[in-house]
């Protein structure tokens, strides 16, 4: 396939981000695949497996400059992130996640993005009982 981002960040690195980044690579979809996970012990585990091209300490250095950034978070934990990130988030990017409501999450999460970013709001309508990074794999979806 062609490459279709330069740059995609994940926010959150459990196994839907973790298959998301697998089937990005497989496909030749981005160029950089970028992630962020709030645990350090997280963080260096996907370091560990390969997971993303660059592992970040700071969500923001994970998402600056991405053309694509899904928040593969707790629904809960959804608008904090779209806080802490809209300072630095790339005018025109697309901004997406993969909560399993909308409504709390397009609640959460509009109200902190800026005006010169795209929200699209999805579920992958995927998952297993595992969500720990090394759960993910390319084929998931």
């Amino acid at each position: 396939m062609t490459k279709v981002y330069d740059r995609v960040a994940l926010v959150g690195l459990g196994l839907i981000a973790s298959s998301m980044y697998w089937a990005i690579k497989r496909a030749g979809l981005a160029g950089e695949v970028t992630g962020f996970a709030r645990s350090a012990e997280t963080r260096d585990t996907a370091r560990r497996i390969g997971l993303c091209d660059r592992v970040c300490d700071t969500v923001q250095d994970a998402v600056r400059d991405a053309d694509l950034v899904v928040l593969c978070v707790p629904v809960g934990a959804m608008g904090s992130v779209a806080r802490d990130i809209a300072p630095v988030l790339k005018s025109g990017a697309t901004i997406s996640d993969v909560g399993s409501v909308k409504r709390s999450v397009i609640n959460a999460v509009a109200p902190h993005l800026p005006a010169d970013v795209h929200f699209i709001p999805a579920h992958p309508l995927a998952g297993t009982q595992h969500s720990w990074p090394p759960s993910g794999f390319s084929n998931f979806f």
